[in-house]
Formats: C-alpha cells, structure tokens, sequence
C-alpha cells in the first residue's frame, strides 16, 4: 500500500500533491503539512503531531478522530511518528511531499530517512524529487533533455553502477564513503541508472517520471 505523508516546510505546487495523492491508497499529515493539504484541497486519512506549528484554527476544522496528538516533548519529530503510523496501517512503500528549505536540520534529518529500515521511497520538494533506487535495481527515467540528475549512495558507499543517457556515465565508478556524483545532464529524454551492488538516491527535478524494476 502507498502512504503519502505531507509535512511542513517548502512543498511542491498544489496540482502537484493532488497527483501525489491520487495514487495513494493513505494521506497522513504532518503537523504544519495540513495548511499544505488545505492549500491543495486534499482531505487527510489523518493528522499527526504535536502542533506547535500548525494554525489551530485550520486544525479546529478536521474531524476529531482523524487527529493523533504527541507531547511536544517526543523523542520523534512529526514526520517520523506520520511515516511509522502508516506503516502500522500497511503501508510498504512511503512517499513524502514538502520538508524543503527551511532549517538545516530538519533536511539532514529527512534526508536520514532514506537510511532507515525500511527507508521511504521518495521525496517531493518544491523544485526537486528524491527517489530510492535500491541495490540491484534499475531506474527507467523519462526526463527532459540537458536537466540535471545527481546520484548519492545511500550508505557508505557505490560500486557495480551502469547508466544510459548520462554526459558523465557511472560505468567503472567505485565511490567510497562521502563520495557522489552532483550534477550530471541527461543527453536525451530517457535514461537508465543501475544501481549495482548498493541502493542509491537519485536527485531529479520536479515532474520526472521514474519507472522501477529489480535488475535481471
């Protein structure tokens, strides 16, 4: 099942979350991600959190059981207890929308996301989409021509990567810990990334169409 989780912070166009959530079988929000649910007129299964940021006038208006309130003294931030709530109700592939800009801390702690087991599955800023490509996985991209696609390894490091489409190819690549690829171009509108032996982050711009299979 597909959970989408709205949080605070910099989001995608309003047109854009009503795509995203219309693939989503659940819309959780997350504190503040209400006014981004409001905006795109997108009714959560449910909002969570503590509540320090959110207009309380808007929260006044969602139906009583649909709200899950913490202590603003929690050992999780909002998204984190909206990611593991939707895992509770079957959730088994997280997509989240918003979290751009904002506090340096916030995105180290969304982007740790990714190294969490299970980790989530893709990220939607205003401008960009982050999408987990795990190891021995192929990534079908359709993209406009000359935009640019970083690459990142998830953990420690990448090695085994095959790509089509790239100016820069990923073939014979090793990247050891804290290394990366920032700024590749797509030489067409389609490209291929193999991630080889360790799962990796795509970088992509916002309106990307990703398709993803298991390598053979």
């Amino acid at each position: 099942m597909r959970a989408l989780v709205i949080t605070g912070g910099e989001s995608p166009p309003h047109e854009y979350i009503q795509l995203l959530s219309k693939n989503a079988r659940l819309i959780i929000a997350a504190d503040s991600g209400l006014e981004a649910c409001a905006d795109a007129h997108i009714e959560p299964d449910l909002v969570v959190g503590d509540f320090d940021s959110v207009h309380h006038e808007l929260l006044s208006t969602v139906t009583k059981k649909k709200i899950i309130t913490y202590p603003e003294d929690k050992d999780y931030t909002d998204t984190e207890l909206a990611i593991a709530i939707a895992r509770e109700r079957g959730a088994d592939r997280i997509v989240l929308a918003g979290g751009g800009a904002g506090r340096l801390d916030h995105l180290l702690a969304l982007r740790a996301l990714f190294n969490r087991t299970p980790p989530i599955d893709e990220w939607y800023t205003a401008h960009e989409c982050v999408v987990y490509l795990a190891g021995h996985a192929i990534a079908d991209i359709t993209i406009e021509e000359n935009s640019l696609i970083s690459v990142f390894p998830v953990a420690d490091g990448a090695s085994g990567m095959h790509s089509e489409g790239l100016k820069w190819p990923l073939e014979g690549l090793v990247w050891s810990r804290g290394e990366y690829g920032v700024s590749n171009r797509s030489i067409g509108r389609h490209v291929k990334i193999s991630s080889g032996e360790e799962a990796l982050l795509l970088v992509l711009p916002l309106g990307t169409q990703v398709a993803l299979k298991t390598s053979p």
